[in-house]
């Protein structure tokens, strides 16, 4: 019995002193400092390279395109109230988006005579209710867009319809 119990002892020590180990084999390789962010003659010269790739010539040929300068215009008109983060009046247009597009849920809007892809991380019931011609007021901190969206594509972050809030976007987990 004797041998038994000192042979389950030893075990016990040797895998955990595996574990441990182990352990501090992936904690040193944790450290390892992250990688220089690209000075801005690098960043030039990648994008250059960039540019020469059918994907880079496709993308400089749809923004001297008209339909690239139409969506960069319509960026332009909503940039101040991007960067403030204040409220935009909006009118949906269609409660779907452009066939073919991979933005999870969103709806059409029109804000300052533009129409705009409206797009929101979660799909909230409350967004549900929404008709066509609904005005909402909508807060956002980017915009972006897309050669295969003839339309500028606004992140929701919150709206409210009738002074009532229908979407907030959840706060971040575990950052700041």
């Amino acid at each position: 019995m004797k041998k038994v119990i000192y042979a389950l002892t030893l075990l016990l020590v040797v895998v955990s002193g595996l574990v441990f180990a182990n352990r501090e084999i992936k904690n040193e390789t944790s450290k390892k400092p992250a990688p220089k962010p690209l000075s801005a003659a690098e960043r030039e010269a990648a994008l250059k390279q960039w540019e020469a790739t059918p994907g880079g010539l496709l993308f400089k040929k749809w923004e001297a395109s008209p339909e690239g300068k139409k969506v960069y215009a319509a960026e332009a008109k909503i940039r101040k109230h991007i960067n403030d983060y204040t409220n935009m009046t909006a009118v949906v247009t269609s409660l779907s988006l452009p066939p073919g597009s991979r933005l999870g849920f969103g709806v059409m809007a029109r804000i300052n005579g533009d129409d705009y892809i409206l797009r929101f991380d979660d799909e909230p019931q409350q967004l549900h209710s929404l008709k066509v011609n609904d005005k909402i007021i909508i807060r956002s901190h980017s915009v972006s867009h897309a050669p295969k969206y003839a339309y500028s594509i606004v992140s929701g972050e919150y709206a409210e319809r009738d002074s009532k809030i229908i979407y907030k976007h959840p706060p971040r987990k575990g950052g700041c």
